[in-house]
């Protein structure tokens, strides 16, 4: 009778030493254990931002290695070479992390007529970020978080770069054979193309992703965006490829294309990275 009581004694004293680290509160100076790390989830290569942080104590960087970007407008046309266009993210908790945006260095040609008439070059804008997971960050099929933002015009590129932000909400609902499916909805104060002015913006988007392999999705993207006083719209058609070196390293390339005439078009490769 004895040794049944310790067994179940011991067996009470095990669970509930089980319980008791399922429910560790982690934070950025107590960090998730590496053997209990989450799968590695990345804002990019889509527009789409995922709705899962970045474990608490660990840091991600996620980073357009170079991007070109091609914007036609009445006149003329502007093209962006970015380099190191960086996202920083930390693991604050369990469900919050922090993110710093920023361009490290671009290239800004503006073309009227097909003949250079400016170029400008520097540092590019810095932008804060905050996520919050609401739902499924650990675990379940369907996850939801917000992503407010604030960019700071810290701009040498573009001296007349001003301040901007934002909410964003992202959602993802995985379903079998690994196919997965975000939606994200955007609400944004955005800076005029012309003058100093302001104006509202919404985005959506869809994304649908499948492995072509056990390294390598594939990515297919569309959204749109709408100013909301002159209720003009751009669509985009989006697809890239994100190639798994590691369970920490990722490397990715695709192309982002603008449907309207003066919808920016991009191409870009890029990687993140986990510590």
């Amino acid at each position: 009778m004895k040794k049944i009581i310790l067994s179940l004694v011991f067996l009470g004293s095990f669970c509930s030493l089980v319980y008791a680290q399922h429910k560790i509160n982690y934070s950025l100076f107590k960090p998730v254990p590496t053997d209990s790390l989450r799968e590695i989830e990345t804002d990019r290569p889509d527009v789409t931002e995922s709705p899962r942080t970045v474990d608490a104590g660990h840091f991600q960087f996620e980073t357009d290695l170079f991007r070109l970007e091609r914007q036609n407008s009445k006149q003329g046309r502007t093209d962006d070479y970015l380099f190191n266009q960086m996202n920083i993210k930390v693991g604050l908790t369990r469900s919050t992390a922090m993110q710093v945006n920023f361009e490290t260095y671009s290239v800004k040609l503006d073309f009227e007529d097909g003949v250079k008439q400016d170029r400008s070059s520097g540092f590019g804008d810095v932008t804060l970020r905050l996520k919050q997971n609401l739902i499924g960050n650990d675990k379940g099929h369907f996850a939801l978080a917000l992503l407010p933002y604030l960019k700071f015009p810290t701009s040498h590129a573009d001296p007349e770069s001003q301040y901007e932000g934002g909410i964003i909400v992202p959602m993802s609902i995985k379903f079998d054979s690994d196919w997965k499916l975000g939606v994200q909805l955007e609400a944004d104060r955005l800076q005029d193309e012309e003058g100093a002015g302001h104006h509202n913006e919404v985005l959506q988007t869809f994304t649908v992703s499948h492995p072509l392999s056990t390294k390598i999705d594939a990515i297919l993207e569309t959204y749109y965006t709408c100013e909301l006083k002159t209720a003009h719209f751009k669509n985009f058609i989006n697809a890239a490829l994100q190639y798994e070196l590691s369970k920490n390293f990722l490397i990715d390339g695709g192309i982002n294309y603008g449907v309207q005439h003066e919808a920016k078009k991009s191409c870009f490769v890029g990687l993140s990275l986990r510590l």
